[in-house]
C-alpha cells in the first residue's frame, strides 16, 4: 500500500462552489492542491480569474498556486480527496445523494491505495461509511478500512460572511481510525491555526453538522410564528424583539424567509434519518412547515393591502443579502403567489445572474429601475437597496412591504403605506 506523506499530502478538492473553492484556496497556501469540478464552464471561469460566487476575488485567484480542472485525470493518485458537493432534497423533500455518490465514483476511479477520502457535504449520520464507502470501494476495487480510509469534516461556510472564514473558524474532523483523524486534524489545522475539534467518530461529526442548521431553522420558525401572531395583533415584531432582547439570555433571531443550501435543506436530512429509525421528528418538521410557508404568508399579506390587481416591484431574488446565490430562495415563491393573484410583478436584483434567474425560476430580471409601482417589496437586504429613493419607485399612497426592515425609519410621513414584521 502506498504511504501518505502525513506532513505534505497532495490534495484534491472535489466541487468548487461556495464551500469547495474557499477551502481549496486555503489549502493551496500550504499543500499541493488541485480543484476539480464537473462543470467545465465553472472551471474555465476560475482559470480566467472569475469566481461567480463572489467568495474569492480575482487577485487571490491569480496569486494562488491552486490548479483547476474538469478532467478526472488531474486528480489521479492524490493522497487526500475532499468532497464538497451539494446535498439537496428532491421534490418530495427526501435527501438527494446523487451528487455525493457521483463524486465518490469519480474519486474511486482516481485514487490509489493509501488514499484518504474526506466528505464535507452535509449528510445524515451513516452516509459517509454506509453509502459513500461502498461506492468508493466498488469504483476503485479497493477495500475500505484497509486500502483506503474515510474521514468527515463538516463545512461551515456562510455565503457572503466576511467575518467567519475558513481560516478563522473551528474545524470539526473525524476519521475512520485515530490515525486518520490525527492526519486530518493536522491538515485542517494548518489553515486555521490549529483550531480543530476531533469528534468521537464519523457518525458523531455528521450528526453535529446536521443539527447545527436544524437548530437554527427551529429558532427562526419560532420567531416566524410569533411574527404572524403579532401581525394579527397589530404589534411590531421588531419592537417586541427589541424589548425581549434586553434579557441576557434571549436569543437574537429575526423573522424572515429561510433559503439557501443549508438551513432550508439540512433538517430534512435529520428528519429522514429519524423516520428510518421509526421516530417521527415533530419539532423539526413543524419548524420546516412554518418556514416553508413564509413565502405564501408574505405574499398574502402584501396582496391583502393592495386595491385589486397592481403593479408590484420585488427588490431582491437571492436567498440572502449581498450574495449572488439563488439556491432555494423563497423570493420566487412570493413572485409566483402574487402573479397568481393577478398582480403584474417585476423583479430586480443587482447581484443575481440573469441567466440563472431565467433558468431556475423563469424570472426575467429588470436591468434598471425606471418607473413607479403600486407596491414595492423589499425582499432582500442588499446594500444597494439601503439608500434607495422610495419616491422614485412607489406611487403616492402606494405600499412599501419591507420584509427585511430596510427602510423602517425612513417611511414615516412619506406618503406611503408601510408594512413590515
Amino acid at each position: 500500500m502506498n504511504k501518505v506523506d502525513k506532513t505534505q499530502p497532495t490534495i484534491a478538492v472535489i466541487g468548487l462552489g461556495y464551500v469547495g473553492l474557499p477551502l481549496a484556496a486555503a489549502l493551496a497556501r500550504h499543500f499541493d492542491t488541485v480543484g476539480f469540478d464537473v462543470n467545465p464552464s465553472r472551471v474555465a471561469a476560475l482559470l480566467d480569474g472569475k469566481d461567480g460566487t463572489g467568495e474569492i476575488d480575482s487577485m487571490t485567484l491569480a496569486d494562488s498556486s491552486l490548479t483547476f480542472s474538469s478532467d478526472a485525470a488531474a486528480i489521479q493518485g492524490r493522497d487526500i480527496y475532499i468532497v464538497a458537493v451539494p446535498t439537496p432534497v428532491d421534490d418530495a423533500k427526501r435527501p438527494d445523494l446523487s451528487a455525493v455518490e457521483g463524486a465518490a465514483r469519480t474519486v474511486g476511479a482516481a485514487m490509489a491505495p493509501g488514499a484518504v477520502v474526506v466528505f464535507e457535504s452535509t449528510v445524515y449520520p451513516g452516509v459517509t461509511e454506509d453509502v459513500c464507502g461502498p461506492v468508493l470501494a466498488k469504483a476503485s476495487g479497493l477495500l475500505c478500512g484497509r486500502d483506503f480510509f474515510l474521514g468527515y469534516s463538516p463545512e461551515r461556510i456562510n455565503p457572503g460572511d466576511r467575518a467567519h472564514r475558513i481560516d478563522n473558524i473551528t474545524k470539526v474532523v473525524a476519521g475512520q481510525t485515530a490515525d486518520i483523524a490525527g492526519q486530518l486534524a493536522d491538515m485542517y489545522g494548518r489553515i486555521n491555526g490549529g483550531d480543530v475539534f476531533v469528534a468521537a467518530d464519523i457518525r458523531t461529526a455528521e450528526a453535529a453538522k446536521v443539527i447545527e442548521n436544524a437548530q437554527r431553522d427551529i429558532n427562526i420558525a419560532f420567531i416566524n410564528e410569533v411574527a404572524m401572531i403579532f401581525d394579527r395583533m397589530g404589534l411590531s415584531t421588531e419592537d417586541v424583539l427589541a424589548a425581549a432582547a434586553t434579557k441576557w439570555n434571549f436569543l437574537d433571531f429575526k423573522p424572515g424567509l429561510v433559503g439557501g443550501h443549508c438551513i432550508g435543506v439540512d433538517p430534512y436530512y435529520l428528519a429522514h434519518a429519524a423516520q428510518a429509525m421509526n421516530h417521527e421528528p415533530e419539532i423539526i418538521l413543524s419548524g420546516r412547515r412554518i418556514n416553508d410557508g413564509m413565502s405564501r404568508y408574505v405574499a398574502d399579506r402584501i396582496a391583502a393591502q393592495l386595491d385589486g390587481p397592481s403593479r408590484i416591484l420585488v427588490l431582491g431574488l437571492t436567498f440572502k443579502e449581498n450574495v449572488p446565490d439563488l439556491r432555494n430562495s423563497q423570493i420566487p415563491d412570493i413572485v409566483k403567489h402574487l402573479a397568481a393573484a393577478g398582480h403584474d410583478v417585476a423583479v430586480h436584483d443587482p447581484l443575481a445572474d440573469a441567466c440563472d434567474a431565467r433558468t431556475l425560476y423563469g424570472i426575467e430580471l429588470l436591468d434598471i429601475l425606471g418607473t413607479a409601482y403600486d407596491g414595492v417589496v423589499g425582499a432582500v437586504a442588499h446594500n444597494a437597496y439601503s439608500d434607495i429613493n422610495l419616491s422614485d419607485i412607489v406611487v403616492p399612497g402606494g405600499l412599501v412591504a419591507d420584509v427585511k426592515g430596510l427602510w423602517r425609519d425612513r417611511t414615516k410621513g412619506d406618503g406611503f403605506r408601510y408594512w413590515s414584521f
